[in-house]
């Protein structure tokens, strides 16, 4: 069976310590031979600047393949194309393409009046355009806000036919959570691929108030073992068996590529790479 394809997610730094530790986290997984490596978008818009600088930067001085997060929030389609177009000049051409969340002060998305009203118009401008590889994201739990199960991926079919090439799911702790999901689109339609979003536990409090926010389980028996293992200062070598287990799984059900949410911090997905076979392959550019 050949290695699997891997990519890696990283999100743009706010402060100086936070500069170092992407560019750390890049130096330690980049050598791995990503397909691509993603940069996230604040949820509410408010780190534009500093997603786009840091996907230039890593596209110029690493060589990775990088795609940019690009939601509709807070900016108009002008604003929003704009930033496209930036990218594209800029010499990158994979865009994660997003609806985004609701932004301050508000409980749910509001749109900008003048700006894209969902993921699927964005999908549609951004396809237009003809210069983008466009991936979209996936709840293999089902959205938060979508009507049932049935209704979100028929929402999914809506965005791979707007011109979405493929769809990164939210993170999930089992993998039956995620073939159950896989054999639903594909009973749907839906023919592109659906990369799994993997999430090693690095802060087992933290996780748990993210999954409630978007809707991922925990199995009870995962939660008392990290209970117990951050009772016994073993927490990392949990987090690592968890996640290499989960894609081990995944694998011997026809996986082929495997999609880590880091966190900037990059060690225990390179342990759980490591425990996969994964190797590193090349050395990085110089990184400035």
């Amino acid at each position: 069976m050949p290695d699997p394809t891997v990519s890696f997610e990283f999100f743009p730094p706010s402060t100086l310590e936070g500069s170092f530790r992407l560019w750390d986290s890049i130096q330690t997984l980049g050598p791995l031979n990503p397909d691509f490596v993603s940069v996230t978008y604040g949820a509410d818009g408010t780190t534009r600047e500093r997603t786009h600088d840091a996907v230039a930067t890593i596209h110029k001085t690493t060589g990775l393949s990088v795609a940019a997060h690009l939601t509709c929030v807070n900016a108009s389609r002008e604003e929003t194309m704009a930033i496209a177009d930036n990218y594209a000049a800029a010499g990158v051409t994979q865009i994660v393409a997003l609806r985004g969340d609701a932004t301050k002060g508000e409980t749910t998305f509001q749109p900008h009046a003048d700006g894209f009203q969902s993921s699927c118009d964005l999908i549609s401008a951004l396809a237009e355009t003809e210069k983008f590889d466009i991936r979209v994201g996936a709840y293999p739990e089902t959205h938060p806000e979508a009507r049932s199960t049935i209704a979100d991926i028929d929402y999914l079919k809506a965005k791979i036919d707007a011109g979405a090439t493929s769809a990164i799911t939210q993170f999930f702790f089992e993998a039956e959570t995620f073939l159950r999901f896989r054999d639903a689109c594909a009973a749907a339609g839906i023919t592109a691929p659906i990369l799994p979003g993997i999430l090693p536990v690095e802060n087992w409090t933290g996780v748990q108030k993210f999954a409630r926010s978007c809707g991922a389980s925990i199995p009870a028996v995962l939660a008392q073992a990290f209970d117990n293992a951050n009772r016994d200062s073993c927490h990392d070598l949990l987090a690592v068996a968890h996640a290499s287990g989960l894609c081990s799984e995944l694998l011997d059900e026809g996986v082929d590529h495997l999609h880590f949410y880091t966190l900037n911090k990059p060690e225990l997905t390179r342990d759980v790479c490591g425990a996969l076979g994964l190797a590193p392959q090349t050395l990085l550019k110089n990184v400035a």
